[in-house]
């Protein structure tokens, strides 16, 4: 009886150390991830405030053009935020992350604002590279950590945060006119400090935390889900009534204050889920009280046949840990096995990185790296995220060369903005979906992704009429699904001891891609066909004078070429498709609901020990 009533007097605290429990639980730690990840795409604002960098340090656009080169590289060159990570807590890198973003778009601000005398543009290309880098160390540090966190759901995990960092821009875009107005300098500021200052306050919120299974699990992340569409619903509408009206500074404020609202909404949720979570462990501990009073009653020898199923389990456990232990210690003063264990030496790692384990488990860098899946799987990315991130690159060139007016080719930015999110979110929770109900290979979800994003660069290149549009939406759909499909299927295939390095080295695909065919495919025959038209003027380029090209002809050749080679990585990633159907044909998460199981396991002993 006393056990019993110890249970009811700590169930009885509980309302009082609620905000204790939702504070240090998983489902917080996914919150604070969303907001941390929802301030973490300042990148994708370089637009808006581009142009003030321009003006005010007088570059021509061949400069600017560099740094947003170096912007993608600092942005996707992750490796090193891998590696920390590998060795040290998610706080770590957080930290890291947060004094990167602030020192890199703080002297960015300075320069712009001219309170400090104009940098060397080597400079610049430095600043803007580690203000960026700092979007891999958020993503490392936050994102990775959940996946760990809950790698059943690992699908519907990397979809929903991968598309808050898709939100990211249009989010603070609502706050930064709230605060500053139509003043695009001070965006920079902005971006500096608040990624920094949410980091810093959930510092220790994003950590591991031991896996306990949950059997709703999929269905909270769905609510949260339901959520996010939303808050992107109303970004949505938000951006299309500001393209047309002029907003006054309330208006602003107001609408940043629901923006706000509806980003700290999941916050009830983790509550509820916390609350729910409680009543099944308080009607649990009240089951094994009883049993315990039934059980604590007889003090005669007939005690062990009557013990409860969780002790009977932990005797026979320990007695099998013993015998084992017992025969270890035989084996281990045997004369032969000690000779035998002297003769095996530490395996180095260069050794084994061409003797890899079967998919699912475990592998080392090196084994992933070297690995045929992954050269396949790096390949078809390249391709494909290189092609859809040219067309997004290059939407305003594309948009003002075919003729379209400049509130179009906002409004092409915005619909790219918001499809991004959605083809993160939807890659994310349907591919996981049909691959728990039907085995569904998610590689294979790859290859259509490739394929479908094919018909937006054809509507570009042969400039069908209003087909801008329809690209746009095409396009940024297709570029956002990639991601959520790279790193899940990274996961899925190498494992997630090493995934923080992992992940970061797939991100690497992006520039290559970018580079290859924005920069030396679209931008090479851009500035020829617009070298053409000037000759054909009877004009010659002055230095630094930009060059224009107008017409279907400026893109046509190019986007001919990025939907070729797209094809080809589609081709290439039905290869990684036959080469992992058994392994999809598998029960791929078998292991970590074994693991969860010996997790409650271990938790139900501890518990019924201390009673």
């Amino acid at each position: 009886m006393v056990s019993a009533k110890a249970g009811d007097a700590g169930l009885a605290n509980m309302p009082m150390n609620l905000p204790i429990r939702v504070l240090m639980s998983r489902w917080f730690m996914v919150f604070a991830t969303m907001l941390i990840l929802s301030a973490a795409g300042a990148t994708y604002m370089f637009g808006l405030y581009s142009g003030d960098i321009k003006t005010s340090l007088g570059y021509d656009q061949t400069t600017l053009n560099l740094l947003s080169f170096f912007k993608d590289l600092g942005s996707n060159v992750g490796i090193l935020s891998g590696l920390i990570n590998e060795i040290s807590p998610p706080w770590v890198v957080l930290s890291i992350g947060s004094v990167l973003n602030f020192f890199g778009y703080f002297m960015i601000w300075m320069a712009v604002t001219k309170k400090v005398s104009t940098p060397k543009v080597w400079l610049m290309c430095l600043y803007i590279c580690i203000g960026a880098n700092s979007q891999s160390f958020a993503n490392t540090g936050a994102l990775v950590t959940c996946v760990k966190n809950f790698p059943e759901s690992r699908g519907a995990v990397l979809g929903l945060l991968k598309g808050f960092v898709g939100l990211s821009g249009a989010i603070l875009t609502q706050i930064y006119h709230a605060i500053y107005g139509n003043d695009s300098k001070s965006l920079i500021l902005l971006i500096g400090w608040l990624p920094a200052v949410i980091s810093f306050v959930f510092l220790r919120t994003v950590r591991i935390i031991q896996v306990v299974r949950i059997a709703h699990e999929l269905k909270v992340f769905y609510k949260f889900l339901y959520m996010s569409l939303g808050l992107a619903g109303y970004l949505m509408v938000m951006i299309i009534l500001q393209k047309k009206f002029d907003f006054t500074r309330v208006e602003y404020v107001l609408s940043a204050a629901l923006v706000l609202v509806l980003l700290s909404l999941p916050l009830g949720l983790v509550i509820k889920e916390e609350i729910d979570s409680w009543k099944v462990k308080k009607h649990a501990l009240d089951s094994i009280s009883e049993v315990k009073v039934v059980t604590e009653k007889p003090k005669t020898s007939t005690e062990a046949p009557q013990l409860p199923p969780s002790s009977s389990t932990a005797t026979s456990t320990a007695t099998f840990e013993k015998s084992k232990s017992d025969q270890n210690n035989q084996l281990s003063q045997s004369p032969a096995v000690t000779t035998d264990d002297s003769k095996d030496p530490e395996v180095s790692c260069w050794k084994t990185t061409f003797r890899p384990p079967d998919r699912g488990e475990d592998f080392t860098i090196l084994q992933a790296l070297f690995s045929l899946d992954m050269l396949i799987l790096f390949f078809a990315t390249i391709c494909g995220v290189g092609g859809t991130l040219t067309a997004i690159d290059n939407l305003g060139q594309i948009g003002t060369s075919l003729g379209y007016p400049k509130k179009s080719i906002s409004t092409f930015v915005s619909l790219v903005s918001i499809w991004n999110y959605l083809g993160r979110v939807v890659s994310g929770f349907l591919s996981e979906h049909i691959l728990q109900k039907y085995k569904f290979p998610r590689p294979l979800a790859l290859t259509i992704t490739l394929i479908v994003s094919c018909i937006g660069h054809l509507l570009i290149a042969f400039n069908v009429p209003g087909g801008l549009y329809v690209a746009s939406i095409i396009i940024g759909f297709c570029f956002g699904a990639q991601w959520p499909l790279l790193f899940a299927i990274i996961s899925e295939l190498f494992g997630l001891k090493y995934y923080s390095t992992l992940y970061n080295f797939g991100a690497v695909a992006s520039p290559i891609g970018s580079y290859l065919l924005n920069v030396r495919v679209a931008g090479h025959l851009y500035d020829k066909e617009a070298e053409k038209q000037l000759k054909a003027l009877g004009r010659r380029r002055m230095k630094g004078e930009d060059l224009n090209c107008d017409g279907v002809v400026c893109f046509r050749l190019a986007f001919i070429i990025i939907t070729l080679a797209t094809i080809f990585g589609a081709l290439v990633s039905i290869i990684l498709v036959i080469r992992t159907r058994k392994f999809y044909k598998s029960d791929i998460y078998k292991k970590f609901r074994e693991q969860a199981k010996a997790a409650e396991m271990e938790m139900a002993l501890a518990q019924n020990g201390t009673k």
